[in-house]
């Protein structure tokens, strides 16, 4: 079984942010991001692998595999094409939220947004606090 590449690392949040924002936006989306999921989790961000912020940590097992490994309850990637927000595990609570989130695109396991500007703030702080308490109760 192969080991999972993505894992928890030492590396300066803040430092990341500034160094990886190709514009003045991301930067300051990328900032307001760290606060808002820090306030809204309770936990200290962290790198996991070169490029996600991650806030708490769960161990997860694999319902369809015997993958299992550590990963953040919440996250994000100010990546160059659109901001990936790792908060969404596809409660029912969580589908009603996003009516309410604004612009978005949906991936595989996260959700996509051009800029923060474009979502709703304190929908996406319930979703944050949704997700946490999902996982929290799921994988104990």
């Amino acid at each position: 079984m192969a080991e999972i590449k993505t894992k928890q690392t030492d590396a300066d949040v803040r430092a990341f942010i500034e160094a990886f924002a190709v514009t003045e936006q991301k930067r300051q989306d990328g900032l307001e991001l760290l606060k808002l999921m820090q306030e809204a989790s309770g936990c200290e961000a962290k790198m996991w692998g070169p490029s996600i912020i991650g806030f708490g940590t769960y161990h997860y097992k694999s319902e369809r595999s015997r993958q299992e490994g550590d990963w953040p309850l919440v996250g994000f990637s100010p990546r160059k094409a659109a901001i990936s927000l790792y908060v969404f595990s596809g409660t029912e609570t969580q589908e009603l939220l996003l009516k309410d989130l604004g612009k978005f695109k949906m991936g595989k396991g996260c959700i996509y947004v051009n800029k923060l500007s474009d979502i709703n703030r304190e929908v996406l702080v319930q979703l944050i606090r949704e997700n946490m308490a999902f996982l929290k109760s799921k994988f104990k």
